[in-house]
């Protein structure tokens, strides 16, 4: 870990020594090019920005993103028709070799709708009506992007491919793609809020909304895609550990941006308060979100700070408990009850509190980035025993049930954290732009490499008979380690072309190699039975894998 810290400071220096020297603008602009014929052929069209042709009238847009391409990992799933990604990264459920059409591979195919009304003829001047309502939809299957769905699809069958049923291993029970998310299968699952926006005191909406850890971690990320970036790829990184918090249903987010302050060409503030529980479809009872950042000649900096009261987790309960239940193999059995394996899900909950700090420096072709995110999960404020709807509402996770008159749930894990969970991230990369002269008028290119880096601290405990809370030790390595609460991590490396022949399409091909240690690579193996001939039995063997590795190319086009 040494090593790879020393290689992050080394480039935080450089970063900052070229800081140091960034000029600060001293020309005038050139004046503005007139406006292409947006119709006149499709190529025409093509080779236009969404800002110079938009689809709309009367204040309103559509607007859109296709991403398909073809891909090969490692250690993958075969996509599940709601899920929102493929197994780009390391992952419970891989298990085989795949090569399969891949999407959202560089960013969610979604199709929405934005609103700008200028408010000038009502006599508001510099006042405009704003809102944007958009859905992430899986290009293959038509599906409303719902990986809390696809965690369900997967309740009867294991990561590691082996279920027990009436005492017998059945094998190749292997899961399909499954993820936590924050979308939840709904028109809106991307965002759909509106607002009240001032070019001088800000833009004050109320919706369903990006974090703001969410959307600037975007910014500052060199590669800022699902396949090829590690805090693209998952999203506990800009939820401080839970995905479902990159995005609450309700909620108000104030941002202004005051330009011309002291030597800063622009300061940046934020704050976001999630209004609601569960009953509204949040990912958490109430959370608080602050953000300050700035902009000086070529070098950007925001800070984001915040807090979630019972944020969930989701899980599904990968082929345990087995079924039958009273007689029906579809049926699985979870406190005591009868349950429909399409209807529920686990939960663990937890108070989460996270800040991150990031930066950029661009000189001349070049754009450098760095980061650090720091996040603690501790025990959730509430239990939650009697069960809740999740951010799916056809989703919940069961009610529990009474064991010498306490209430108990298999489906809930409360208190998690008696020993806080650390999690610390680090992240550098650079983001080159080839000359235009270097393409003789063949569109634009940009090469990207990054190194992402996470490591968590050793929280495994026991409880005593006294009720006390004791460390607990850790054994094993690798994916056979003892439990995911002891210390370890996770680091990437990805590298990536973007080329775009026309300012709508991009053509890209990518790489991120991925690899996890200690607890954070418990569980991370399958179960394979070989039929020995001679003794007419089934052999079984696990085999460990730690790192995975996702060459894709595709095609984004927007508009």
């Amino acid at each position: 870990m040494t090593k790879r810290l020393g290689i992050v400071l080394l480039a935080t220096v450089g970063l900052a020594s070229l800081a140091h020297a960034a000029d600060l603008p001293t020309t005038k602009a050139p004046a503005a090019a007139p406006k292409p014929n947006c119709w006149e052929s499709v190529w025409t069209w093509l080779n236009t920005s969404a800002d110079d042709c938009p689809i709309g009238a009367y204040g309103i847009t559509l607007y859109g993103t296709l991403d398909v391409g073809v891909g090969y990992q490692e250690w993958g799933a075969f996509r599940n028709p709601s899920a929102d990604k493929l197994n780009y990264g390391v992952q419970k459920s891989g298990h085989e070799h795949y090569l399969q059409p891949t999407y959202n591979a560089l960013s969610s195919n979604v199709l929405g709708l934005k609103m700008k009304e200028d408010l000038a003829p009502l006599g508001l001047a510099n006042w405009s009506l704003v809102g944007v309502l958009e859905a992430g939809i899986n290009p293959y299957s038509g599906i409303l992007t719902n990986p809390i769905r696809s965690l369900a699809d997967n309740n009867l069958n294991a990561a590691n491919g082996s279920v027990v049923i009436n005492g017998k291993t059945f094998f190749n029970h292997w899961q399909t793609g499954n993820y936590d998310s924050s979308r939840n299968g709904s028109w809106d699952n991307s965002q759909g809020y509106a607002g009240i926006s001032n070019k001088t005191w800000g833009t004050l909406t109320f919706g369903r909304t990006n974090t703001l850890s969410y959307d600037t971690m975007n910014k500052y990320d060199p590669i800022a895609s699902t396949a090829f970036s590690q805090i693209g790829f998952s999203g506990s990184f800009p939820g401080w550990g839970n995905t479902e918090l990159n995005r609450f249903n309700t909620a108000f987010t104030y941002k202004v941006a005051i330009p011309d302050v002291y030597a800063f060409s622009t300061v940046r503030l934020a704050g976001q308060a999630q209004v609601g529980g569960y009953g509204m479809q949040n990912g958490s009872m109430g959370s608080y979100f602050g953000q300050a950042g700035f902009d000086w000649g070529n070098f950007s900096f925001d800070a984001v700070v915040g807090w979630a009261k019972d944020a969930v987790s989701l899980s599904s309960f990968g082929g345990s408990p087995q079924p039958p239940c009273n007689g029906d193999i579809y049926a699985i059995k979870v406190n005591n009850t009868c349950q429909d394996p399409n209807s529920i899900l686990k939960a663990t909950l937890s108070n989460n509190f996270g800040t991150d700090l990031m930066a950029s420096y661009k000189w001349d072709q070049f754009k450098f980035y760095g980061g650090y995110i720091y996040a603690r999960d501790s025990n959730p404020s509430d239990s939650f025993l009697t069960g809740f709807k999740t951010i799916y509402p056809a989703v919940s996770v069961p009610a529990g049930y009474f064991v010498k008159g306490v209430l108990t749930n298999d489906a809930v894990t409360s208190n998690p954290f008696n020993h806080s969970r650390v999690q610390q991230t680090i992240w550098t990369g650079v983001r080159y732009s080839v000359p235009d002269y270097w393409l003789h008028g063949y569109g634009s290119l940009d090469l990207a490499a990054a190194f992402y880096y996470q490591w968590q601290n050793n929280y495994n405990f026991s409880v005593d008979k006294l009720g006390n809370t004791i460390g607990a030790a850790c054994t094993g390595t690798g994916a056979f380690i003892s439990s995911s609460k002891c210390g370890g991590a996770i680091d990437a490396f990805s590298f990536f072309a973007d080329w775009k022949p026309v300012k709508r399409v991009d053509i890209y091909a990518g790489v991120m190699i991925q690899t996890v240690y200690g607890g954070l690579a418990n569980g991370f193996f399958n179960t394979a039975a070989y039929f020995n001939p001679v003794t007419k039995t089934f052999i079984t063997t696990q085999h460990a894998f730690t790192t995975n590795y996702d060459p894709t190319i595709g095609i984004r086009v927007r508009f």
